[in-house]
């Protein structure tokens, strides 16, 4: 058996896992709120121009917090939306797993015990440098 063979393994081990089953769960349910996604593109088309208005050389002030207002209440909007809570928290979980998953084999990497290594959270916000640290939990 070859490393990308565990690597596999770990994959479909990975799939098995409900923070990905969750995950997926959640995206596809985003996928499905029309009422999200239309807001979703309106913000984007707002951001554009908002964007478009402030590459000009005369730029239009009310027009720019017109529109910076307009995309800051999207924005709320869009993040209190039910679903856009169910997924941020599952990929905020996601996200997560894989960052203890990528520490253990970066620890692997340099050297430590892939059975003794740190994975958890502390960790994986580690800069390495002691200096700027608030000191290990």
């Amino acid at each position: 058996m070859t490393i990308i063979d565990k690597a596999r393994e770990l994959g479909a081990m990975l799939q098995q896992d409900e923070r990905y089953a969750e995950y997926y769960a959640a995206k596809a349910q985003n996928d499905k709120d029309e009422n999200l996604q239309n807001m979703i593109n309106e913000f984007n088309m707002k951001r554009m121009q908002l964007n478009n208005e402030m590459s000009k050389e005369q730029r239009d002030e009310d027009k720019l917090n017109e529109l910076d207002d307009a995309i800051k209440s999207l924005y709320g909007t869009i993040m209190a939306n039910e679903n856009m809570e169910r997924y941020n928290k599952a990929k905020t979980a996601m996200d997560s797993l894989l960052n203890q998953i990528n520490m253990v084999i970066t620890y692997s990497a340099n050297g430590e015990d892939p059975m003794t290594c740190p994975c958890d959270e502390v960790s994986v916000n580690c800069s390495g440098s002691c200096s700027t640290c608030g000191g290990c939990h």
